[in-house]
């Protein structure tokens, strides 16, 4: 899983090229005193700032409620129904969380089990609040078994913008509720799906910070 570190370290390659080229470009104006050439130093370093931010990782606190199902992703509830078909091959509470640009993109665990299956499409890059995204865009899904047999999903999927899904869990592995286990690069969407007699704590519109805001309550 993903550490304790100030930036996902997935982010760190694209930190240390901006960075870098800000770096050589400012060295590059002051030689030559050239003020194209530190205009271009100036809009690397913004960029740099940028992807600082879009990478933070901070630390999150889940709810004392050993019940509490928590989200995933820090975003804007944009789906929150019970669905016919879902991931778990019966109908289930669907919560789908999307997250823009600007939100903290590493993804957490929303609650205790074992991974019993995990499973990746390649697929289109719709926007991510659009309908078809849940089942036509690429995606990656884990199902998570809780220690009371009860089974939920939760499928990271690429939106317009994102084209990388980064997932640290496999089937077998035993997960704790708001520890990371994956992000998706540049903004995106996280479906959660949940048995029909949870009750949603979460409605369309809401904010939600991963591995805190608690979206219902297992049995």
């Amino acid at each position: 899983m993903n550490k304790s570190t100030p930036f996902a370290r997935e982010g760190y390659p694209f930190i240390a090229c901006s960075a870098g080229l800000t770096l050589l470009l400012a060295v590059a104006a002051w030689k030559w005193c050239s003020l194209v050439l530190a205009a271009s130093a100036a809009l690397f370093c913004v960029a740099t700032l940028f992807i600082l931010y879009f990478f933070r990782n901070p630390e999150r606190t889940p709810p004392i409620d050993g019940h509490a199902v928590v989200a995933p992703a820090d975003g804007t509830v944009i789906v929150a129904e019970c669905v016919p078909e879902t991931p778990l091959g019966i109908p289930a509470l669907k919560i789908s969380i999307f997250m823009s640009v600007f939100n903290v993109h590493v993804n957490r665990v929303p609650f205790d089990g074992t991974v019993v299956d995990t499973f990746y499409h390649r697929g289109k890059f719709f926007d991510a609040r659009d309908g078809r995204a849940s089942f036509e865009n690429e995606r990656n899904g884990i199902v998570l078994e809780t220690s009371g047999g009860v089974r939920l999903a939760f499928v990271q999927i690429a939106g317009l913008v994102a084209r990388r899904i980064v997932c640290y869990a496999r089937t077998g592995d035993a997960l704790k509720r708001g520890e990371r286990y994956g992000l998706i690069r540049f903004g995106s969407r996280v479906d959660v799906y949940l048995p029909v007699d949870v009750q949603p704590l979460v409605k369309l519109g809401d904010v939600t910070v991963a591995g805190e805001t608690v979206l219902g309550r297992l049995a």
